[in-house]
Order: C-alpha cells, then sequence, then structure tokens
C-alpha cells in the first residue's frame, strides 16, 4: 500500500518522504501503519542493499535522513497513541570522545527501526550512563567510542552497569572497535555499522523480523 513512501526512503529523498507521510496522515491512515508498512520496509530494503555492497555509506545515511524526517512528524503522534515500542535503548558516546556522526546514524536506525530512544549525546561520564540507563529502565545501553584512548572506558562503564542491573544488554561500537575487544570488556553484542545494530538489537531482546 506504501510502495511510494518506501520508494522514498530507499532513494533517500527526504522532501518526498515528508511530503507523503503527511499527505498519508491527512487520508486518514494511521501513525503505526506508515511506520510498519512505509518506512520499516523501506529502510529493511536499504539494510539488504548496503550489506550486499549495493549501497554505500553517503546514500544509507541520505536514506535515515528521509527517515528522520517523516519520523519527526510520527514520532509525536506514535507515542499519542501509545503504539507498542520494540524496546527502550540509551546510547551514548563515552566520556573524552566528541564523535557523533557514528553514534547519531545509530540513533536514527534503531528509533526508525520501532525502539524508543534516549541519546546522552558525547563526551558521556560513565556514573551519567548507569545513572540514567536505571533511571529510564531501558532494555539496552548502546555505548560508542571512536579513539584508541577513549574504548578503554568502555569496560568500566559496562561492569558498573551491570552492578546496577544485570538485565540491561549493552552493545558497542566505533571505529576501533572489535568482536574480540567486546568480547573481552562483556560486552553483549558488537555492530561494525548502524544497519548491523538494528539487527543485533533486535538479536538481544530476541525480537524476530
Amino acid at each position: 500500500m506504501f510502495e511510494d513512501l518506501q520508494k522514498t526512503i530507499v532513494e533517500g529523498n527526504d522532501e518526498e518522504s515528508l511530503s507523503l507521510t503527511n499527505k498519508y496522515l491527512k487520508d486518514g491512515k494511521k501513525p503505526d501503519e506508515l511506520l510498519k508498512e512505509g518506512l520499516l520496509p523501506g529502510m529493511n530494503v536499504v539494510g539488504a542493499r548496503f550489506k550486499a555492497y549495493d549501497m554505500y555509506l553517503p546514500e544509507v545515511i541520505m536514506s535515515a535522513n528521509a527517515m528522520k524526517k517523516a519520523m519527526e512528524i510520527l514520532k509525536p503522534l506514535l507515542l499519542e497513541s501509545k503504539a507498542s515500542s520494540m524496546g527502550k535503548i540509551l546510547i551514548a558516546t563515552i566520556e573524552g570522545d566528541m564523535h557523533d556522526i557514528g553514534k547519531n546514524l545509530v540513533s536514527m536506525m534503531l528509533e526508525g527501526a520501532g525502539f524508543e530512544i534516549v541519546d546522552l549525546g558525547v563526551d558521556v561520564p560513565i556514573f551519567k550512563i548507569v545513572e540514567e540507563a536505571v533511571r529510564n529502565k531501558v532494555d539496552i545501553v548502546a555505548i560508542s567510542a571512536m579513539l584508541t584512548t577513549t574504548m578503554l572506558a568502555m569496560e568500566p562503564a559496562i561492569k558498573e552497569i551491570k552492578k546496577s542491573d544485570a538485565k540491561i544488554k549493552i552493545m558497542v561500537g566505533g571505529a576501533p572497535i572489535t568482536i574480540e575487544f567486546a568480547e573481552k570488556i562483556a560486552a553483549d553484542g558488537f555492530a561494525p555499522d548502524s544497519l548491523r545494530a538494528v539487527d543485533l538489537a533486535k538479536n538481544l531482546l530476541n525480537i524476530k523480523g
């Protein structure tokens, strides 16, 4: 039904995605229908093409921006209608690190996939990550680091989170992070890019599809 909306996401056309979202809402379509049958299938195509090397990062960013434009309209309506969330994820770049492009892209992708996001931004102290994770009752904490110096703060952060609430899953990512490092610091998962971060979050919460 929403193939044209899906197409705007795949093509990264943010103006058209916004225009079609408003049109469908005016026509009486439900916000969760647009998300589940239009935007998410579009991002699924982007994800599949990216993994198959048929799309590249700049194109993925354009698609994410098209999704973001539509979500700016849909998000308050979804909250109003209390549409079910896939889960709540806190995301942050670890203290001492000011990089945010990768974190922002992961945040957009997760939100587009239906997760509720608590974004603490960059240069976030360990105590604040733990405090906000517990206060917001999140299901997952996603920590990013882009420097070999700041990635070392991930291990104490994970230890503190696990002390406070063992039910919170922890995923890590960033340029210098490897699966071996993630396992060494006892993270629950590692994603090398934003699209695989969505798959990882679903796997950690046993969400199918």
